[in-house]
């Protein structure tokens, strides 16, 4: 995708990818030893970038900073440097921050059932810990901060699909403290001119996602269950959509985030996803019918339907026509493509 405004030029992936391996940069990854984070540096140290990650182990996982060593190898690992702290220590921040020229910020609180049991913790990680690092970042002269936001920041409207300028209304703790995090980093681009980037990811999904983690994991979670002769469970009638992102879509957009020199996008959010929806009865269909081709016995298995669960909304769809137009953002990975690159990881790492 080529085009001109003004003066900028607008990159393709490849492009932008080719300008970072000419000349290396430093990046902080926090949360980086989560599902997204993890696959995110393991492409940027494949790329020949120096990493540093800020994670507190949490939610995250040492085996996941392990395994980006073990398939990158000890020599390109070497440009890994691992740091074990919290996002709400201002001074591990700052620190953190030091000598860095982008910043990709996915440490967070991700549950949108402990957002709502616990609210003040969910902002404690969520607000303040994401203003640490914008204001840590920014003191730093980070070039450019990208952060993680959620399609969780529409609430339940029943407009589809998504799109970055609908009013937004939040039903969960969770999806109040994304959308703050957008205001504030507008905010600080306003204010200050420090560039940030926010990306609004709908239900992502890949290798190193954790089958006991938030509801968003679906997709590990039936894996898991299946391979294991359990009966997987689908809240509410499955008739809800989601719009399944692969993983390989979100490092795209990063990476493009990162490296725009492009005005109108800073300060900005943008939607990242397929494009594509798809309903909980279908996706269902389509994982057990990929696992049945490896174990026939799991073609007869069947879902239970619980009650919907609060805080859940019913259709999500995005239009990500924003992101094509000023990041570049082209989504490679379908639904059946991602899973078809995925399943082999799942089945190796859950069964």
């Amino acid at each position: 995708m080529q085009e001109f405004r003004g003066v900028f030029k607008l990159e393709t992936y490849s492009q932008a990818v080719d300008s970072i391996v000419r000349e290396p940069r430093t990046w902080l990854v926090t949360g980086a030893a989560g599902f997204i984070g993890s696959n995110l540096v393991q492409r940027l140290i494949e790329l020949g970038q120096n990493v540093k990650v800020l994670d507190n182990l949490t939610s995250g996982y040492a085996r996941n900073i392990n395994e980006i060593i073990k398939n990158t190898g000890i020599k390109k690992a070497s440009n890994l440097d691992f740091v074990e702290g919290d996002i709400r220590d201002i001074n591990e921040c700052i620190r953190a921050c030091d000598r860095v020229d982008h910043v990709l910020h996915f440490a967070a609180q991700i549950s949108v059932p402990v957002s709502l049991e616990e609210p003040v913790f969910n902002n404690q990680v969520n607000v303040n810990g994401f203003l640490n690092i914008l204001f840590a970042a920014r003191d730093r002269r980070v070039r450019s901060l990208v952060y993680a936001s959620s399609c969780a920041v529409y609430g339940d409207d029943p407009k589809q699909p998504k799109t970055e300028e609908m009013i937004c209304e939040p039903i969960s703790p969770y999806g109040l403290t994304k959308l703050i995090n957008e205001q504030y980093a507008a905010l600080s681009h306003r204010v200050y001119g420090f560039r940030t980037v926010g990306l609004r990811y709908f239900n992502v999904f890949g290798p190193r996602q954790d089958p006991k983690g938030a509801y968003a994991a679906v997709i590990p979670k039936w894996i898991s269950s299946l391979l294991s002769g359990q009966t997987p469970v689908i809240y509410g009638d499955g008739e809800q959509t989601r719009d399944f992102c692969h993983v390989e879509n979100v490092i795209q957009a990063n990476i493009l985030a990162a490296c725009s020199q492009d005005p109108e996008v800073f300060g900005k959010v943008f939607n990242i996803a397929s494009g594509r929806s798809t309903s909980i009865n279908d996706l269902y269909r389509i994982v057990k019918n990929r696992l049945a081709e490896i174990y026939p016995e799991i073609n007869g298995s069947g879902p239970i339907f619980n009650d919907a669960r609060f805080g859940d909304i019913k259709h999500s769809s995005a239009d990500i026509g924003k992101a094509g137009r000023l990041l570049g953002y082209e989504p490679t990975h379908d639904l059946e493509k991602g899973l078809e690159e995925s399943l082999n990881w799942y089945v190796n790492h859950l069964s």
